[in-house]
């Protein structure tokens, strides 16, 4: 059974930085590109980032592109998300998932598992 925890959320104020955590379980974590996404309140869930199993190809949003960076780590099934010159428009609820594909775009999330979230807060 796949499961992920995300974790890492926080109230900042803008321009400050944060770094999330996403531990998965239940899947063999090195073979699956793995992305982050966000909700806002009243939005739909958008895709902000991915990365490919080795970590060599990267997507990002065009909203978050140059501010947030996504890394992995194999060895401890985790996923990262360092987002810095935060703006009070990246406030959301926070997720990651293994995805479908990541390359020119971010596929969906390929399980259809989605963890608690971390909230990330960002003040004006």
């Amino acid at each position: 059974q796949v499961q992920v925890v995300e974790s890492g959320g926080g109230l900042v104020q803008a321009g400050g930085s944060l770094r999330l955590s996403c531990t998965a379980s239940g899947l063999t974590f090195d073979g699956y590109a793995m992305g982050w996404f966000r909700q806002a309140p009243g939005k739909e869930r958008e895709g902000v980032s991915c990365i490919i199993r080795s970590g060599g190809t990267i997507y990002y949003a065009d909203s978050v592109k140059g501010r947030f960076t996504i890394s992995r780590d194999n060895a401890k099934n985790t996923l990262y998300l360092q987002m810095n010159s935060l703006k009070p428009e990246d406030t959301a609820m926070y997720y990651c998932a293994a995805v479908t594909g990541c390359g020119w775009g971010m596929g969906r999330n390929l399980h259809n598992v989605w963890g608690q979230g971390t909230q990330v807060t960002v003040s004006s």
